[in-house]
């Protein structure tokens, strides 16, 4: 069976994609390996009506409403590759099934590549955190930390000071100019340049981090701007344009959440600087509309 659109990736965005398609009678697929980036965090912060909800509980509740549309498949695997072919295109699944589709939607999300610091992984999306707007409010008047993973995180360090006092941590990195030294003491943030041995605390809260020194720096949250890479590689397998983006690759989409190839539509962390569960979302929302308008308008342009 031909469906109408594939939708690879199956949480904020390609769930929003998936219900639009669906509700225009479209079919759809939705292929989901089932790892979604925020999975590390127990609740998600500022998505309109479900602030504080755990990550998975809505990503489960949506999956269900979705698939309560009769035109709509879910495969919980990863797809492998895809190409196009002369009706559209194909898709091939860990395993070798193979799906094909007129369109796709390219949702299978990004994932964080974290420093190299012992105690930071397992406290990752708990007590290691990188939006304070997700994160920033549970933590407001305590004990703050931002790592230095690049030129930004001076800036992340600056924004950090509305939560509480913030030291920005240079982890024996180089000091930052004269500039944003003068800034950052405007903002009241302290600087500790010498490099992070480990975090310590009880299980995934932070209380200490262990200084090569020997010292120890009271803390309780630690922020970080990690680098990213995408889950997968068929964005390049299609031909997908993708850009240099502050934290990692980031696929080119125009306005309707359309690639550089025709047929094919990106929504999500994928596809847009900065990244936030609502965004995504709403990318995913542009991403199925405008699909199912190409497959209605497109033929009568033919």
């Amino acid at each position: 069976m031909q469906h109408d659109a594939i939708v690879i990736g199956g949480s904020f965005a390609g769930l929003s994609a998936a219900v639009h398609i669906a509700r225009a009678r479209r079919s759809v697929c939705i292929i989901d390996a089932g790892k979604p980036r925020n999975r590390f965090a127990d609740t998600s912060h500022g998505f309109f009506g479900q602030d504080g909800d755990p990550p998975l509980a809505m990503i489960a509740r949506a999956q269900a409403q979705v698939e309560a549309y009769p035109t709509v498949s879910t495969i919980a695997a990863e797809a492998t590759s895809a190409r196009a072919t002369d009706g559209g295109f194909e898709v091939a699944l860990a395993g070798g099934r193979t799906m094909t589709a007129r369109k796709l939607v390219l949702a299978f999300g990004i994932s964080d590549v974290l420093p190299d610091i012992p105690g930071l992984t397992e406290r990752w999306g708990k007590s290691v955190l990188h939006c304070p707007y997700c994160h920033g409010f549970e933590y407001a008047g305590r004990r703050l930390g931002v790592l230095q993973t690049m030129p930004m995180s001076a800036h992340q360090a600056q924004l950090i000071a509305d939560w509480g006092p913030t030291t920005l941590y240079l982890n024996g990195g180089d000091m930052p100019d004269d500039e944003t030294l003068t800034k950052l003491e405007r903002r009241g943030v302290d600087i500790e340049r010498t490099r992070i041995k480990a975090l310590q605390g009880n299980d995934t809260s932070i209380s200490s981090l262990l200084l090569d020194d020997g010292r120890t720096a009271p803390i309780d949250a630690l922020y970080l701007a990690p680098r990213t890479r995408l889950n997968s590689a068929i964005a390049e397998q299609l031909g997908c344009t993708l850009d240099d983006g502050p934290f990692g690759p980031v696929i080119r989409t125009d306005a309707a959440k359309l690639t550089t190839v025709a047929g094919v539509y990106a929504a999500g962390d994928v596809a847009r600087v900065p990244h936030n569960a609502t965004w995504a979302a709403a990318d995913g929302v542009t991403a199925g509309t405008s699909l199912h308008q190409a497959l209605v308008f497109q033929p009568l342009a033919a």
